[in-house]
């Protein structure tokens, strides 16, 4: 109702109107806005004295009452409400009219739902403790908020700078860092972000809030701390671990709180004996070191102990020390596979949820026994290439969702027609669609370490939009016409097409058929029942036409690599499964040249069609940026780089690309790949933007060296790319018209939703990972087995320590170089490494621990050393890899040779090892509870079934969608 839309805004502020809006406007939840102070009947006019809640109770009943009326009393009408008054008023007053509070509609209509009624009990009991602590505290631990006006004022004279606040996971006590936005930023000149030292100067802002903060005076600036941290709850910091000073503010105001779900662990029993005198009062420690602790009411503290939990944060009260919250739900017991990996989910809001029947009405109907076929009078809509063109797709082991194929044949006077051929999941996922509104939430496929989240129902993203081969598929195509020789576009066509893909190709089988290696052949299905003769023929076409895109493909890369494009270094990683779908291996990717033949042939789409949406939608085009990097963010870079006599040129990306390719040692090739690895690291993140938001020369994407850039190639699980396609075929009059074309603003607004999407899917990639690699390594014995111990790669020097870098496992660490009792390394004549009283001097490119007895033991940048990889175990956070130095040498070639091939057996023993280890767990844990364990989680835990709270889920995330938070960014 209009009116309670109004109330909203007028007691809660705009920001809470607007997610109202955002929910009312969702076509997933059939809702309808009554403009009741627009109808006769149902307007009331405000009386003389009468206070703007009251009459806003009086208006919304008596609206109530007509609709009621209006239906001939088919329907009972329930008006919720907090107002006592109203309720005595108004709650007999028509009979089918309801005018009740909240619990009371839940007792009365939703009796049988426990989990809403025991997370409105929670809520409830929050809010009575924080209105009884304000009566009883009147003293402040922290200073009010300034008011949003003198905020605002503020940020425009440039007195306050505004920008997003970024806790440092490490020292979570300590560092804050606020990343400046705004026209605030450019009137101070400022270069680096602003510390904010220290949980006082913080206000109770809380990570991903963007703040208001003010400068403190030079002299109070300090510098961020340069040492390792062995604890992440210290709030103090050595005198002699910090850098130099750097512009250091506080937080005046907060003007956008991010608040999401957290996960948390209650206090174990002995920390609950030591917390105080009610125990119905709880601190619970959030899994994110940069979350405070919040204090919740609940009586189910006791029987929590061993689970991780979900909470969500109400309020933070300038008395309080900490901030209140609310119990939510059980997550699974601290330590098993699925409760860590659900715990990832939260954190990182990735839906896990199967797809609604609702959506799975909107698919096609397909099976194996009726497959779904292309409709003759879709077909002569489009361009057919099933009989003209040579199409196939290159992919990894086992991939399902084949979003692109390829296609290249010879035309007349030697030129050559290069075609890519993207799936048209347009087609199936019609603009504000139940799927599309799904699709547009979710942003992105999530890939974990074992398992996917897919973006779109498996019944598009598996088969009718996946480019098989053998089956007649539609598709969105970009054909060029390329010169003799030279490769340069002459021409260029996009259009919709229906494809026959004739081979569904692996890396491996393709590059064996660059190389001319007749062993792959047994590898390609679809040659198996063709005699000799014609087989011949049908590997000889097929090869050219690999040859001939690596060709092209090479001379794409070249006339980029001109330009200054960047070969970055990055760890990226194959899941291979079983035919159960099971995870059978983790194969870190091997560099082949169809890697880049592939790669290659889509920029080279993606930046052509981002040329031709900006063409035809100059304002309303949804490009990728990727800006310069900041400069002082290569500063260890080239302080490593010339500790081996390198110079790196960052002042351009030609120039950072050409100074990479010359940093090269020929005695070690890791030093190399460690050097692109931290240019990596200093990158910015690529971003979507809308061309309405920002200048044309800010376009331009600094790693790939293009004016212009898109993501087109991969719709089935990026939606970025469904709203490129959309805008190509409006463009091309093959699609709606451009009429559906989002504004600017909406278009900006959706950009930075999937910005925020696809950087949590990558955090979620990344913490599965390490899941992974501390599960392993969890259960195996240090001291003697000898898969935890490995050879290392010094990247980065400490004051307390180094990084370390284990190339076996892929895994980068923190080696201590003093422990806790103020002990250094010492190694002895034979390289064996143990702790004495001494000092440790950090200098340029090096550190150096002088023990008191014994000789010094110097490290330098690119040493290779031997380390023991521990698991250093907590009880409330994710657990987290140790290294521990075993000698200053590197370790013995024999144990190297004698480890279960490379990293690739490695990570296969590890993720397989796990995956049997959890399953063996949860069965025993089961038989072992029995009964036991089920009447536990049927009391605190939430039903398996369809929820209130599982709805109360879906509104409260589609509400966020308009709110902004903050691996190798994908390009």
């Amino acid at each position: 109702m209009q009116t309670a839309c109004q109330a909203v805004q007028h007691q809660k502020g705009r920001r809470q109107y607007n997610k109202l809006r955002n929910l009312l406007k969702d076509p997933r939840h059939d809702c309808t806005v009554f403009a009741n102070e627009f109808h006769q009947h149902c307007y009331l006019p405000r009386e003389k004295g009468e206070s703007m809640e009251k009459w806003q109770s009086r208006n919304i009943y008596n609206a109530a009452a007509w609709y009621y009326n209006h239906c001939l009393g088919q329907m009972p009408v329930v008006m919720v409400t907090e107002d006592e008054d109203a309720i005595r008023q108004f709650g007999n007053e028509t009979e089918g009219v309801f005018v009740i509070s909240f619990k009371n509609y839940l007792d009365n209509f939703w009796p049988d739902l426990k989990a809403a009624h025991e997370l409105f009990d929670s809520i409830t009991q929050a809010r009575r403790e924080r209105e009884s602590e304000s009566q009883e505290n009147h003293g402040k631990e922290y200073p009010e908020h300034l008011p949003l006006e003198v905020l605002e004022a503020g940020i425009k004279s440039g007195r306050y700078l505004q920008g997003t606040l970024n806790v440092n996971k490490h020292r979570a006590q300590l560092e804050a860092f606020v990343r400046l936005q705004g026209c605030g930023s450019k009137d101070t000149e400022l270069q680096s972000d602003i510390l904010i030292y220290g949980t006082k100067a913080r206000n109770r802002a809380i990570h991903g809030d963007v703040v208001v903060v003010e400068l403190l005076p030079v002299q109070e600036w300090k510098g961020r701390t340069v040492a390792l941290c062995e604890n992440e709850t210290e709030d103090k910091a050595p005198a002699d671990t910090t850098g130099d000073p750097m512009p250091t503010g506080k937080v005046v105001g907060i003007t956008q709180k991010n608040w999401r779900d957290y996960v948390v662990t209650f206090p174990s029993k002995e920390e609950s004996q030591s917390q105080g005198r009610n125990a119905q009062k709880v601190l619970v420690t959030p899994w994110d070191y940069r979350i405070p602790k919040i204090r919740i009411s609940t009586q189910q503290a006791e029987a929590l102990q061993d689970y991780r939990v979900v909470v969500r944060i109400d309020s933070w009260e300038s008395t309080s020390l900490y901030p209140n919250g609310h119990f939510v739900r059980v997550l699974g017991r601290i330590g098993d596979l699925e409760g860590e990996i659900a715990a990832i989910l939260v954190e990182n809001s990735i839906c896990a949820a199967p797809f609604s029947e609702i959506q799975m009405s909107e698919m096609p109907a397909s099976s194996s026994k009726n497959p779904w076929q292309v409709k003759p009078e879709e077909v002569e809509k489009r361009l057919d290439l099933r009989d003209t063109h040579l199409i196939f797709s290159i992919d990894p082991k086992g991939c399902e969702d084949v979003d692109d194929a390829l296609s290249v044949r010879a035309l007349p006077r030697g030129r050559l027609e290069l075609g890519v051929h993207i799936a048209d999941v347009t087609h199936f996922v019609p603009a504000n669609s139940y799927t599309d509104v799904e699709a547009r939430a979710r942003a992105t496929t999530c890939y974990l370490a074992d398992r996917r989240y897919d973006m779109l129902p498996s019944v598009l993203s598996a088969d009718l939009c996946s480019l098989l081969s053998g089956v007649d598929r539609y598709a969105v195509s970009v054909l060029w016409e390329l010169e003799e020789g030279s490769y340069e576009a002459l021409s260029v066509r996009y259009t919709r097409s229906v494809i026959r893909s004739s081979y569904k190709l692996e890396y491996e089988v393709a590059q064996g058929l660059l190389d001319g290696d007749p062993g792959v052949l047994g590898d390609i299905p679809e040659l198996e029942h063709l005699d000799e003769g014609a087989r011949q023929k049908k590997v000889s076409e097929l090869a050219w036409a690999i040859s001939k895109l690596t060709e092209i493909a090479r001379h794409a890369r070249a006339r980029r690599d001109r330009s200054g494009a960047l070969e970055l270094e990055g760890i990226e990683i194959r899941v291979q499964l079983d035919e159960k779908r099971n995870i059978h291996d983790l194969i870190p990717r091997q560099p082949l040249e169809v890697h880049e033949t592939v790669a290659e042939c889509m920029i080279l789409a993606n930046h052509w069609v981002a040329k031709k949406i900006w063409e035809d939608f100059p304002h309303q085009a949804l490009l990728r940026q990727h800006p310069p990097p900041r400069q002082e963010f290569f500063t260890e870079l080239r302080e490593c780089a010339s500790a081996k006599g390198f110079s790196i040129d960052t002042r351009s990306n030609k120039a950072l690309a050409e100074s990479l390719d010359k940093a090269n040692d020929p005695s070690d090739p890791l030093v190399n790949k460690l050097l692109r690895s931290m240019a990596t690291h200093a990158m910015a993140n690529a971003l979507y933007f809308s061309t309405g938001s920002c200048p044309e020369e800010e376009f331009h994407h600094y790693g790939l060296a293009l004016d212009k850039y898109t993501h087109f190639t991969s719709p089935i699980r990026r939606y970025a790319d469904i709203v490129v396609h959309r805008l190509l075929l409006a463009g091309a009059a093959a699609g709606p018209g451009k009429d559906h074309v989002s504004s600017s603003k909406d278009l900006e607004e959706l950009c930075r939703h999937i910005n925020n999407r696809n950087r949590a899917a990558q955090r979620a990639q990344k913490q599965s990972t390490e899941l992974f690699q501390c599960m392993y390594f969890r259960d195996r014995s240090p001291e003697t087995d000898e898969r935890c111990v490995a050879d290392g790669v010094i990247y980065s020097i400490r004051t307390n320590g180094v990084l370390v870098f284990v190339p076996r496992y892929g895994i980068k660490g923190a080696a201590y170089m003093r422990n806790k009792e103020g002990l250094v390394i010492s190694c002895g004549g034979a390289g064996s490494c143990e702790w004495k009283p001494g000092s440790l001097h950090r200098s340029q490119g090096q550190i150096t621990s002088t023990p008191t007895s014994g000789g010094s033991l110097t490290l330098r940048l690119f040493d290779h050393i031997t380390v023991r990889i521990l698991v250093q175990s907590s009880r409330c956070h994710a657990d987290t890899i140790r290294l521990e130095i075993l000698s200053n040498a590197p370790q013995p070639r024999a144990a190297r040779e004698a480890a279960p091939s490379g990293a690739q057996l490695g990570r296969a023993d590890l993720v397989k090892a796990v995956s049997q280890g959890a399953g063996e767990a949860q069965r025993a844990q089961e038989k072992g509870r029995g009964e036991v364990l089920e009447e536990e989680y049927r009391e605190f835990c939430q039903t398996k079934g369809p929820s209130l709270y599982q709805l109360l889920e879906e509104i409260r995330e589609l509400a966020l969608l308009d709110v902004s938070t903050e691996a190798r960014p994908e390009l």
